[in-house]
């Protein structure tokens, strides 16, 4: 039971930390500390660098909390590496398939771990080419393709040479890409070697036969008849199958270890088996090939690999891994060491990573191919416009443990959703466009240009100009038609919560005009609108509101008729609609989702799209460069369209029509279906989360949760008040914000002169409790007060209180009207969470009614409490801080 709860805890390590502590480290991600960063540092005495610094309870390792690792099975070998030894680690695919979503965790935590030993900790890329009857020169490009791209924005290692003449060595990896048919020669000697010492024989058995012989888990094997034939005798047999005199399936070579042994592939297994095929190397040299089992130690040996990480389908193999070492150092053939440690694969919820399933959905035209978007294929994935870098930020969420695991494919998405988020242009496309007539706009003008932000939280990524004039298109979806199909079923009322455009009412086209929408015209035969006949405000430009109007709380995208292009849009979605595919059924294909893709033909995007993808694909056909860190994809052009999801360009896209494809959509929505179905009442949701995290339980089983859900905003009252003692702008708050310790809350807030501190006392408070503590001139403070404030300096700033009705109870969650409910952090504590925290303090606002507000692209969600709106008593149109 303790191995069992150790392996747990590791399984939930890695993520749970990411999310928990805070620390410098390369590109902003970090793997946790795992049991095989242990092993090595401590064979190799050698520290790591850039792993998170997880706190322990203590130096006890025998703790099972402190160093689960401990419990972990390792290789007997008792063979240190010098510390002045490089570390290398390796990544060996076989090039008979296309890389996928398992690989990627391989890849990027080979390459990883090397670069955690600097300054010569390498990876070596090697194909393992062993079976020629499964392999081609597609999967080989395919794969290097692959390694390349997700490991784009890396370093290279130190000192790997750069080969001017082949292209195909060029990439992230270490010196050339290494192939075991280079080495075939030395383990055919290996495998002779081991025939003179009496280690291994030419076996005679047929397939049937050698099955038969081998027995079952539970029943020991029996020997080959061919088991004791003589040294030379086998000798003469392998030289002849090596010469090609016998059939496929004729003869074989085996280990001559223990058929009896409890562990199967100890049982004799084969060393080389004959092959009358073409290798997509070494063409007709050979007829007879080694097995991965032999060939895996031999070829690590040879490249000087010193830690070969496998996934945990390689334990059972590992004995034999050693005792092919431990024949084969003394005979002088081989000479290093290397050591084969395992960890567990990567399992996606609502994903198949099967070889076999994979290639059955591509021959059954399931998908378009290997590279169709929808396949976890990282050529597919690449395709369809996922970052690298999210990539790798997902699998060192994932992290590496022993124990096996399902990870949903949501923790991917929102990876995705949260690199795109940081690194993705903003613009405006229509799927369904609507047009709309500004008729009071003069006919023939010219037309208007808006100059707004590429990215509204990144001004070095520049501006765009959107174009304004009489025709426009608006999102068919953000017209509610009263007196239409859609009307009629909702008894002509317009949906609760709609805020957007509806006949007799305005709206505000986003960074332009508020318009009135005066007339439907609609199709006479379908009575479907056609085009929206609107008046234009002049004096609301640029989100003016002037005096004696009331404010437009809906806000809709557009673009402009005349300059908008048309593009083709793919909307992919996942490709299975349940969680194990073929669980119900046994047949996976049975849980293809139909609605995976819909393609839309007649979409608008603004023209400065068309400008970016013009440009890019200028790029791309007049590239020559050889870098391999600097090939520019298609994808790499991607944005964020607004209020739809994230996209990027397809290599099929012209310059005249573009193509893009949805990477993912703004928030997840099969995680709400999920929450559906499993909903949890709002006070079992406060109640179950007011401590300060000790003991609370989540789900992180699917989605990452969008910034606001992640805060927790609770209503407190504070206790007691008192002068800082070394600081005059702050005070020492006791607050009680309905901890399960019941101890109140110590809060050191910058209120010094700002308010008569007996006016404090017994007031309801917003506080933010899931902040790392900080120390405040001395003083710790476990929570953050949120107040409005008149931005001023000094004295000149005015600060007041969100103000909360006395009867909410001390530790309710707040939430926002619009917005799903909170299920915040344990802790805001890594970097990633903070700038979570400070995307969310940007967005809190009071406005004009003095409503505390988060005000997101346009749209206001009201803070609210069981008892209503939180609400401050003066302020109007002030920041929260």
């Amino acid at each position: 039971m303790a191995r069992f709860k150790q392996k747990s805890l590791i399984s939930a390590l890695a993520l749970y930390y990411y999310y928990t502590l805070d620390l410098p480290c390369s590109n902003g991600f970090a793997y946790a500390p795992n049991f095989i960063t242990r092993i090595i540092s401590e064979s190799t005495g050698r520290e790591p660098v850039g792993l998170l610094d997880i706190p322990t309870k203590g130096n006890n390792d025998s703790d099972d909390e402190v160093a689960p690792e401990k419990a972990i099975e390792i290789s007997s070998s008792k063979t240190s590496l010098l510390s002045d030894s490089p570390v290398v680690t390796r990544f060996p695919p076989e090039p008979n398939g296309y890389l996928h979503l398992g690989h990627a965790k391989a890849v990027s935590f080979n390459f990883a771990v090397a670069r955690m030993f600097p300054p010569d900790g390498r990876c070596h890329m090697r194909l393992d080419d062993t079976n020629p009857s499964k392999e081609n020169q597609e999967y080989i490009d395919s794969i290097l393709e692959d390694v390349r791209w997700i490991q784009s924005g890396e370093e290279s290692f130190l000192g790997s040479p750069i080969d001017d003449e082949s292209t195909e060595n060029n990439g992230p990896w270490f010196g050339k890409v290494h192939k075991t048919s280079d080495n075939f020669s030395l383990m055919f000697e290996c495998a002779k070697e081991l025939i003179k010492s009496g280690n291994a024989y030419v076996d005679s058995l047929s397939a049937e036969e050698m099955r038969e012989y081998r027995g079952t888990l539970t029943e020991p094997g029996k020997d080959s008849p061919y088991r004791n034939r003589s040294v030379e005798e086998n000798l003469d047999l392998f030289e002849k199958m090596r010469a090609g005199l016998f059939k496929d399936g004729e003869h074989v070579v085996r280990a001559k270890i223990d058929m009896s042994s409890s562990n199967i592939n100890l049982r004799d297994p084969t060393l080389f088996r004959i092959k009358h095929e073409s290798h997509p190397s070494t063409g007709d040299e050979w007829c007879i090939y080694p097995m991965y089992d032999f060939s895996h130690p031999i070829q690590d040996a040879v490249e000087g690999i010193t830690h070969s990480l496998c996934t945990l389908e390689f334990e059972d193999h590992r004995p034999f891994y050693d005792w092919t070492l431990e024949k084969l150092i003394p005979t002088g053939l081989i000479k290093s060491r290397p050591r084969q440690i395992e960890f567990s694969r990567l399992n996606l919820k609502y994903t198949v990573l099967s070889k076999r399933k994979l290639i059955q959905l591509v021959e059954e035209k399931c998908v378009n191919g290997w590279d169709d978007p929808r396949m976890p294929t990282l050529s597919g994935i690449r395709r369809r416009g996922a970052p690298p870098q999210a990539l790798r930020l997902f699998c060192e969420r994932v992290g590496i443990s022993k124990a096996d695991s399902v990870i949903d494919v949501g923790d991917l998405e929102n990876c995705i959703r949260e690199v795109m988020d940081d690194t993705s242009k903003r613009a405006f496309a229509i799927l369904n466009p609507l047009k709309v007539t500004i008729t009071n706009w003069e006919e023939g003008s010219n037309l208007e240009d808006f100059k707004v932000p590429c990215h509204p939280k990144k001004e070095e990524m520049g501006e765009r100009v959107i174009p304004f004039g009489k025709h426009l298109y608006i999102e068919r979806s953000d017209f509610f038609d009263t007196h239409g199909t859609e009307g009629e079923a909702n008894g002509g009322k317009v949906p609760k919560g709609f805020k957007r455009f509806v006949q007799n009412d305005k709206v505000r086209l986003r960074y332009a005009y508020v318009i009135n929408c005066d007339e439907v015209v609609r199709d006479p035969v379908t009575n479907e609108p056609v085009e929206l006949q609107c008046t234009m405000f002049p004096d609301t430009r640029a989100g003016v509101t002037p005096e004696g109007m009331q404010r437009v709380n809906g806000i809709i995208q557009w673009v402009e008729a005349t300059t908008a292009v048309k593009c083709t849009i793919n909307q992919y979605d996942r490709l299975f609609v349940t969680e194990e595919p073929g669980k119900t059924t046994g047949n996976f294909l049975d849980d293809v989702n139909p609605n995976s893709l819909e393609i839309l033909d007649d979409c608008l995007v603004e023209p400065s799209v068309l400008t970016d993808c013009v440009e890019l694909m200028t790029k791309i056909n007049s590239a020559k460069n050889k870098d391999w860190n600097k090939k520019i994809y298609h994808s790499e052009l991607a944005y964020q369209f607004e209020r739809t999801g994230y996209f990027a360009l397809d290599p099929d896209s012209t310059s005249s029509q573009p193509v893009f494809n949805r990477v993912v959509t703004l928030r997840d929505t099969w995680a709400a279906q999920k929450t559906d179905t499993t909903a949890v009442d709002g006070n079992n949701l406060n109640n179950r989360s007011r401590g300060r995290g000790e003991n609370i339980q989540k789900d992180n089983s699917h989605a990452v949760l969008e910034d606001i859900r992640r805060v927790a905003i609770r209503a407190g009252t504070i206790l007691k008040v008192e002068p800082h003692p070394d600081a005059e702008s702050l005070v020492v708050c006791k607050v009680d914000c309905g901890d399960d310790d019941s101890d109140p809350r110590i809060v050191v807030a910058s209120l010094g002169g700002k308010m008569k501190l007996g006016d404090l006392v017994n007031k309801k408070v917003a506080c933010v409790t899931n902040l790392k503590p900080a120390k405040m001139r001395g003083i710790e403070s476990t929570a953050m007060l949120l107040v409005a404030s008149s931005g001023g300096e000094g004295t000149e700033s005015t600060i007041e209180l969100l103000e909360i009705p006395d009867s909410v109870p001390n530790g309710e969650l707040l939430y926002f009207d619009g917005k799903e409910r909170p299920e915040p952090d344990t802790m805001m504590k890594s970097k990633g969470a903070i700038k979570a925290f400070e995307r969310v303090k940007s967005c809190l606002r009071v406005n004009s009614i003095g409503h505390a507000i988060f005000s997101d692209e346009g749209v206001d969600y009201n803070m609210l409490s069981s008892a209503g709106p939180v609400t401050v008593s003066s302020l109007t149109n002030v920041v929260i801080q």
